[in-house]
């Protein structure tokens, strides 16, 4: 698709809906006069990986990021019907800027896409610059974080204080976008 093909695609979605989001380059809209307009998605991208079983937990997360400005990616919320899901989740994971493993009772024994995502996380982890955060795991209960995540990167636990946890990740993703820009 060429740039012509892409903006007619998107003055034609614009007509059916107030805007249009491209994850990873921003937000399309138009107004009541309409001129169309651009926010860029400066913001940073933090994918959220979870076990099935724990998906109300990872909702929660994932509207507690955005609330905060973050751009969260959450499977259940950005992938679309007919996407292959696999490569759109390890492209998001490779363009995230931050990727938050929830640990639990159930997701540390489970074998499946959870596993997967850490296993592709920790990947693309040998790219990030050493000193720089990328992988934020998290505790979800009173769960072992597995042996090869817990020796090298430290966990937020969000039991029994949800809050506390959450404003410790809002910390070090914050600190850590403002490290980059410098």
């Amino acid at each position: 698709m060429n740039l012509e093909e892409l903006a007619g695609l998107i003055q034609r979605w614009l007509r059916l809906s107030k805007a249009v989001e491209i994850d990873g380059l921003g937000v399309f809209e138009r107004n009541s006069a309409g001129d169309i307009s651009f926010r860029d998605s400066n913001h940073p991208r933090v994918f959220i990986a979870y076990a099935v079983e724990d998906a109300p937990f990872a909702d929660q997360l994932f509207r507690a990021l955005c609330a905060r400005g973050f751009a969260a990616w959450l499977d259940r919320r950005k992938l679309l019907p007919g996407q292959n899901w696999p490569r759109r989740i390890e492209d998001a994971i490779a363009s995230s800027d931050f990727f938050i493993a929830c640990f639990s009772k159930r997701s540390v024994r489970k074998k499946g896409g959870f596993q997967a995502e850490i296993r592709y996380a920790l990947d693309c982890a040998r790219r990030v610059p050493l000193d720089d955060v990328f992988i934020i795991p998290v505790r979800l209960d009173d769960c072992r974080v597995p042996a090869r995540i817990q020796k090298e990167t430290q966990y937020v636990d969000l039991f029994p204080d949800w809050c506390a946890g959450l404003q410790r990740i809002f910390q070090i993703i914050e600190k850590q976008t403002l490290l980059a820009l410098q």
